[in-house]
């Protein structure tokens, strides 16, 4: 599970987490913020072990999980509704291999749902709840977009600053060793810029082009569409490479250290998401907001 993030709903602070790039939202803090600490596990116990709710929750699944076991699912549907029948989040996880709902122990613990399952568990709650809660959803996800999209720019304007170094070190060590005339110099220029593109993306901006045509039409390329921790990277092997050309080292030897950088640093910030330090900050801004308009 990934990092914890935070919405506030009516003082009740309700916690979301991340797998695979889904939100999900933890059913237990909203049903603390509804009964209490005492009663949430029971809410949620109540509200799982109904014939509508394990209809819904099958139904999800079914058409988002391929491993879904349909047959222990008709089980529950037909034990659904009987005094006898009783179910938790765990047990229908265990029994059926879901993946929209589980349960989490220690710091942060709790039962999480996709956010489509806890929109619902939160109409259980109150219609009232349910609006706040895809009301405060909303404004939670517009941040984290807004931060994004800015991050991603930062990234950009670096990467092209960069570049512009990289250019400099090529105009001033490698096109006076060449026989280019001035209107063939760009060949030069886009070699460098490819040797970055195989280290990084392993392919050239031409082969990115025969693959995605309808982007190529467009004017865009390959760097248009890197994720915010390639572009980090890039900027830094741009560097790398200007630093290379002007000490003589040649291609061969400067793809070599390039694609170890690339390969490492990438890797790096994939694993840690140390990138997401901004969005962070913009979550606790958020959530700071929120509560003093509500003094």
């Amino acid at each position: 599970m990934s990092k914890i993030n935070k919405i506030d709903i009516n003082n009740a602070i309700i916690s979301i987490t991340k797998i695979d790039q889904e939100d999900y939202i933890c059913l237990t803090d909203m049903a603390k913020a509804k009964e209490g600490d005492n009663r949430a596990a029971d809410v949620i116990k109540n509200w799982i072990r109904t014939r509508a709710t394990i209809e819904f929750l099958g139904t999800w699944e079914t058409m988002y999980n391929p491993n879904f076991k349909v047959v222990e699912f008709d089980h529950f549907k037909m034990e659904a509704g009987l005094p006898t029948f009783v179910l938790s989040p765990k047990q229908w996880v265990e029994k059926t291999g879901a993946i929209g709902i589980f349960s989490k122990s220690g710091r942060y613990g709790g039962t999480y749902a996709h956010r489509d399952i806890a929109f619902e568990f939160g109409a259980a709650i109150s219609p009232t709840f349910k609006l706040y809660l895809i009301k405060e959803y909303q404004r939670y996800k517009e941040i984290e977009t807004n931060q994004y999209n800015l991050e991603w720019d930062v990234k950009r304007l670096l990467s092209k600053a960069n570049y512009h170094i990289q250019t400099d070190a090529v105009q001033k060590h490698i096109l006076p060793e060449k026989n280019y005339t001035k209107d063939k110099e760009w060949v030069i220029y886009a070699e460098e810029a490819d040797l970055l593109n195989v280290a990084l993306f392993n392919c050239t901006a031409k082969d990115w082009r025969i693959l995605n045509p309808e982007q190529a039409v467009k004017d865009l390329n390959i760097r248009d569409f890197a994720s915010i921790n390639e572009l980090a990277v890039l900027s830094n092997i741009e560097s790398l490479n200007a630093e290379l050309i002007k000490k003589g080292i040649d291609k061969a030897k400067r793809f070599i250290q390039l694609r170890e950088m690339a390969v490492y640093q990438l890797e790096l910030l994939n694993k840690r998401n140390v990138m997401k330090a901004m969005k962070k900050l913009a979550d606790d801004v958020y959530l700071e907001q929120q509560k003093k308009l509500k003094k």
